[in-house]
Parts: structure tokens; C-alpha cells; sequence
């Protein structure tokens, strides 16, 4: 038995959990999410109110299918009443960003031209420093992947560890060509 997919999902106050099928709806004060669950997986309250995830049988996809389907639904009572955020750091010589609003950024990554970033719906950045920024939103999966697409403009490179990267990476530094 998946010993993540069995964990009841406690639903705090201010979240409304609406089931309709496989289809759930989370509403809390930040905002709505929705998620359509896979087939062989049911999800319903049981007797204290908190939200269970079941399976029909062993088979190898129902078993791969409870956990991960069991995480989407916390992570989403998390992202109503939380919300989610990734932080980055941008390390360089001339090297900066720019709030052009809570929803664009204007980067500076040593390119002949600046670099215009747009939020989708849903995600908001802030400025902190002109080398540190932080992504926000409620869905987990969006800001992971704004973030990781703002990363993908100019990576970390090992020989001097310039460009953007999640605060707290460590990057594998290489040493440079020896010289005579």
C-alpha cells in the first residue's frame, strides 16, 4: 500500500473542496484550483471530514497513480491557503533585474538586448534586490515552471558560476584551462 496515497488530506478552514466525479475543485482565499483525477482512483471525505484517496486494486498503474494523485490534491489545499514561491538569485557582472510591474521583469544578463519576462495568470513577481527575485502563485507546478524557464535564459555556467539560479544552488565550479 503507498504510504503517501493513504495519508488523509486535512482541509483547513476557509477551504471549500468541492467533488464532482473525478473532478475536484479547491477554493480558499487565495484563489480556485482545479484538478481532474485519473480513472482508476476515487477521492471522498471520510467520517472527520478530511479528504481520502483510493485505489481498486494493486495493479501497477493504480499504484503509481495514488500517491502522485493524493500530492496533486494537498498540494493544491496548500496552494488556496499558502500559496507557493521560488526564490532566484542572478550572479554576474552587470548581471540584474527589473520590476516593470507585479507581472513582468526586465533582465539584464549580458545579452546585446534586455530580456522581457511576462507572468501567466496566476503568477507574480517581486524585486527584492537587483540580483535576487522571488516568483509567487497558488499552483505549485506553474511557479516551478516560470522559474525554471527564467533559469533557461542564461543557466549557471561552471567556470565562473555567472547567470540565474535558484537561491541556495550550489553550482560545480570547474577549473579553467592551465596555463604555461
Amino acid at each position: 500500500m503507498s504510504r503517501i496515497g493513504r495519508l488523509p488530506i486535512a482541509i483547513p478552514a476557509g477551504v471549500d473542496v468541492k467533488l464532482d466525479g473525478q473532478l475536484v475543485e479547491v477554493k480558499g482565499p487565495k484563489g480556485t484550483l482545479s484538478h481532474t483525477i485519473a480513472e482508476p482512483i476515487r477521492i471522498g471525505r471520510n467520517e472527520a471530514g478530511e479528504l481520502e484517496v483510493t485505489r481498486p486494486d494493486d495493479e501497477r498503474q493504480s499504484r503509481s497513480l495514488h500517491g502522485l494523485t493524493r500530492t496533486l490534491v494537498s498540494n493544491m489545499v496548500t496552494g488556496v491557503t499558502a500559496g507557493y514561491e521560488k526564490k532566484l538569485e542572478i550572479v554576474g557582472v552587470g548581471y540584474r533585474v527589473i520590476a516593470k510591474g507585479p507581472t513582468q521583469l526586465e533582465f539584464n544578463l549580458g545579452f546585446s538586448h534586455p530580456v522581457v519576462v511576462n507572468a501567466p495568470e496566476g503568477v507574480t513577481f517581486s524585486v527584492e534586490k537587483p540580483t535576487a527575485f522571488t516568483v509567487y502563485g497558488i499552483d505549485k507546478q506553474v511557479v516551478g515552471e516560470v522559474a525554471a524557464n527564467i533559469r533557461k535564459i542564461r543557466k549557471p555556467e561552471p567556470y565562473k558560476g555567472k547567470g540565474v539560479r535558484y537561491a541556495g544552488e550550489r553550482v560545480r565550479r570547474k577549473v579553467g584551462k592551465a596555463g604555461k
